[in-house]
């Protein structure tokens, strides 16, 4: 099991003790175990056992539990509490910002068990009486349950990659000399998806493909079959003849809208029986267009027009922007993360760690600022070729305004302005909060324009035009943040940005080395809204990031 792995097991047994309204002192240390765990540099699978007990806040009773975890994949303590609470009870304890007192509230005051029951009651107005709740809680609650329900059965597009790219080696050594390629949404490279989606182009025999418990069959259909993988991920299997392939390439490879748009467009054409997807867009006399791009109308109208993007590749992107280190929340130093970066061939490195008012995550005062800065300087001192820009992410107040003095806020190279509390706004008071941030003329980049998480938060809602209308006014560039959960800015609004002339960031939010190779989801979902090299932000030299720092000043 790897670190996250145990990490959340100790958050589950927290929630599901603090549920069940056990002994505060053990919520507490379990929940102490996830926060330094999930931290842990080096693999707690690699290390001796008397190692483990040396963990700060570790001690020998969670170093047995985290045992029992390496050595049979299960807890204990972990299953006796799971086994106390119905499934959906435990469903509802992944709910943001929906926590086990609340939880423990509707089960047994309402005897709800199911995600189901409870929007239901809330549709019933059920909860407005009971205590700790009242009507706000209860919308806002509605509100999450609706999406959570929507997102339910929806994988990250990360979490799938892997996994996705295996199936087809191994597919393509069971089906030797066949073609055989990734279509749907894991082609076109969706923020988020259903199912893994294969494309054989020869007819297959089903024996084969569900041997071994390789994959399980659960339906077949006229070119295919519906199953599932090893790891119960769904997948779907379509198959055709080798000289139709590009033909159903493009056809499983686009969306219905895109291919409603397609059929209109080009009325009377056949594009049937091409060997190569690039024949079915030479028949129809316009330039090839990317998977990515096949979402909507957008860009094959773009393609008729002959105005195809040239869109951004992840080679091209020079510069790490938006980084945390051990000043705040990161599991890596300073001189590691920025060795790490310069050993994976970037130029530059921007370190954002949090602003102060960001107590959860150990944010910089002012006396640490400085002593951070003073290692920056002797980091450029000693690395040849490279460049360390001095930054934070600055939390965006409750105000709009910028965490810091004015003075301070002068002193750094790059400023990356965040909203990370009081989440809860309308349209109005989150579009406000964030134009007064993107007007302040310390700020350069907007972090994560709406808070959300995929499959877990919808975030605030936002005026984005008046936001992106805002940056180009005020020279700020809008991140898109890489992190897989996050995507934000969606890609739906890059082809805006690009019109407007505002610079797009693709940032890894990194907290790790590792996590810097998050730019490769952040360059999937430019890709997807259209970005090109010249349109990003850190596809620029250092020398020209720099200079875009320096316009504000």
């Amino acid at each position: 099991m790897s670190n996250k792995e145990i990490a959340n097991a100790f958050k589950e047994l927290g929630n599901l003790m603090e549920l069940h309204q056990e002994n505060p002192f053990k919520i507490r240390s379990y929940n102490n175990a996830y926060i330094t765990l999930r931290k842990l540099g080096e693999p707690l699978a690699d290390m001796p056992m008397e190692d483990i007990k040396q963990i700060k806040g570790v001690g020998a009773a969670i170093a047995d539990k985290i045992g029992q975890l390496l050595e049979t994949g299960t807890m204990s303590t972990l299953e006796k509490y799971r086994e106390q609470t119905p499934e959906g009870v435990r469903e509802m304890l992944g709910i943001k910002g929906f926590g086990p007192k609340k939880v423990w509230v509707v089960w047994k005051d309402l005897g709800v068990e199911t995600v189901g029951e409870l929007l239901y009651a809330c549709n019933e107005n059920r909860l407005i009486e009971l205590k700790g709740f009242g009507k706000k809680t209860q919308d806002d609650l509605k509100a999450k349950l609706e999406y959570h329900l929507k997102s339910r059965d929806k994988f990250h597009y990360a979490s799938l990659e892997q996994e996705a790219l295996e199936l087809v080696n191994a597919l393509r050594a069971k089906f030797e000399g066949a073609r055989i390629e990734l279509v749907g949404e894991m082609r076109r490279r969706c923020n988020v998806v259903k199912q893994i989606e294969v494309l054989i182009g020869t007819k297959v025999d089903a024996s084969k493909l569900f041997e071994e418990g390789f994959l399980t069959e659960k339906e077949a259909f006229e070119n295919g079959w519906s199953a599932t993988s090893a790891k119960e991920t769904p997948v779907q299997i379509y198959t055709c003849e080798a000289g139709d392939f590009g033909s159903k390439e493009f056809r499983y490879s686009a969306t219905g809208e895109f291919m409603d748009a397609w059929v209109k467009a080009f009325p009377g054409k056949d594009f049937k029986n091409l060997q190569e997807e690039h024949q079915v867009f030479e028949t129809a006399g316009i330039p090839y267009l990317e998977p990515e791009l096949r979402e909507e109308d957008y860009f094959l109208e773009m393609a008729i027009k002959g105005k195809v993007p040239d869109l951004v590749e992840e080679e091209n992107i020079l510069g790490v922007v938006h980084n945390h280190t051990t000043y705040s929340d990161g599991l890596h130093s300073l001189e590691e993360m920025a060795k790490y970066v310069q050993s994976n061939g970037f130029q530059y490195f921007v370190v954002t760690d949090h602003s102060k008012s960001a107590f959860y995550a150990n944010g910089l005062k002012e006396d640490r600022l400085h002593q951070q800065w003073a290692e920056i300087d002797a980091l450029n001192q000693k690395m040849k070729d490279f460049t360390i820009f001095k930054g934070i992410e600055s939390d965006i107040l409750n105000d709009g305004s910028l965490d810091y003095d004015d003075s301070i806020l002068a002193q750094f190279d790059c400023i990356i302005a965040s909203v990370h509390s009081n989440l809860n706004m309308d349209e109005e008071k989150a579009t406000q909060r964030i134009l007064k941030a993107v007007e302040n003329p310390y700020t350069h980049i907007l972090g994560h324009p709406t808070g959300r998480l995929l499959l877990s938060r919808k975030g605030y809602p936002l005026d984005h035009k008046k936001i992106i209308d805002a940056c180009a006014a005020n020279g700020v560039a809008i991140e898109l943040n890489a992190h897989p959960w996050r995507l934000d800015l969606d890609w739906t609004w890059i082809p805006y940005a690009m019109e407007k002339g505002v610079p797009i960031s693709i940032d890894p939010d990194a907290h790790s080395k590792e996590g810097i190779h998050d730019i490769h989801f952040g360059v999937l979902s430019a890709r997807k809204g259209g970005l090109t090299n010249e349109a990003c932000l850190n596809t620029r030299s250092a020398e020209d990031f720099g200079k875009f720092l320096k316009s504000k000043k």
